[in-house]
């Protein structure tokens, strides 16, 4: 057990970082590469899945001590092995780094709820996971040391979802990683001649799901002069949408050739209807990408005035303001000068420095606490 003068052990959730690298998994990465230098005095270890994390991380992959968990992520004995695991390991302060709170362990726990998904658009869910963010998530909340989230609007979802006092949430939003840059014409040439891609196209990303408005799409994507290329995790998602001939499915890629599928746009979409974030608008600025997004969920917050903002109900915006992006080199130009100091404020250094400095409050309060 930790007391004052010892060396405190933190335990990072990494059980999520398995197969496609999704928001909430490159988070908990990030977090975990950076933290054990912004805070020599403690002891950080991070618990990943019972396989071991990905070989493919690259320099994502972290290089604190790892456990291997005794049962998969959101498996059916998750909550009984997870706190085997850390009646095991007896961390000082656990750091649930997605959705998936220990149940059945009552010790300091740092939370981090990225959205309220699951409980805002239920339908969009199966009903055992709407029913795991009421049964688990919301009441282990309430006994959470800290409460961590990724904007505003995220807050104020989760304090009315889960009944909880929005000033029980801390807002620390995501970074932008230092490889999203604008990249090279030779860069752009040798990717678009790898993915067999046009001269010219606007990027499009997300998934089949409602809430993620590709639909959208369908209504202007014949009347563009360049086709919209779709990046939507397994592909077909076009054809699934009933997309217009003119969007091209693109299958999944590395995360090192993100950069290149943004730099190489002439603008991403983004009309998705709730975001509890919407990293990829910063990742395409920072590649040098204008951004049109549609004006909700987080989505303002995040971009500020640096893209267009759009209703995501409103087709005939979209396609008015992307024809202007393709035309007008002016705007094109601006956008991107915007966008590039907009996503120069999001660094993943200051989200984990943020984020160790809750570590250090919820191990000062268990400190000062009665024995």
């Amino acid at each position: 057990m930790w007391y004052a003068g010892s060396v405190a052990h933190v335990l990072l959730d990494l059980r999520m970082v398995r197969g496609r690298l999704h928001g909430i998994a490159r988070y908990a990465l990030e977090l975990a590469r950076r933290v054990p230098a912004m805070a020599p005095d403690l002891r950080f270890s991070a618990l990943v899945p019972p396989e071991g994390l990905p070989k493919d991380l690259g320099a994502l992959a972290p290089t604190l001590p790892v456990h291997r968990a005794l049962a998969g992520f959101l498996s059916p004995i998750e909550q009984p092995a997870l706190a085997a695991d850390l009646t095991r390991l007896k961390p000082d302060v656990f750091h649930a780094t997605s959705f998936a709170l220990p149940l059945f362990w009552s010790g300091p726990l740092v939370a981090t709820l990225h959205d309220a998904n699951h409980v805002a658009l239920a339908q969009e869910y199966s009903p055992a996971q709407a029913l795991y963010y009421r049964v688990v998530v919301g009441p282990r909340a309430k006994r959470a040391s800290a409460l961590v989230t990724v904007s505003e609007f995220s807050r104020e979802e989760l304090a009315r979802h889960l009944k909880l006092s929005p000033y029980r949430l801390q807002v620390i939003p995501n970074g932008v990683d230092s490889h999203f840059q604008p990249p090279s014409v030779q860069e752009v040439r040798a990717f678009r001649e790898r993915h067999e891609l046009p001269a010219r196209y606007v990027a499009a990303v997300g998934n089949a799901k409602r809430f993620k408005n590709l639909a959208l799409l369908r209504h202007f994507a014949a009347d563009l002069p360049v086709p919209i290329v779709l990046l939507a995790g397994k592909g077909a998602v076009a054809h699934e949408l009933g997309l217009h001939e003119n969007v091209l499915d693109l299958e999944e890629l590395s995360e090192a050739e993100m950069p290149l599928f943004y730099g190489a746009a002439a603008a991403l979409l983004l009309p998705s209807k709730y975001e509890g974030f919407g990293l990829p608008a910063l990742e395409a600025m920072a590649a040098g990408c204008p951004v049109l997004t549609s004006d909700a969920g987080s989505l303002p917050e995040v971009v500020g005035g640096a893209a267009l903002r759009l209703s995501p109900d409103d087709p005939e915006a979209w396609r008015e303001a992307t024809l202007r992006v393709l035309r007008d080199d002016a705007l094109r130009a601006q956008l991107i000068e915007l966008g590039h100091e907009r996503a120069a404020r999001f660094t993943w250094d200051e989200c984990a420095r943020r984020t160790v400095a809750v570590y250090r409050r919820v191990l000062e309060a268990r400190a000062l606490a009665p024995r």
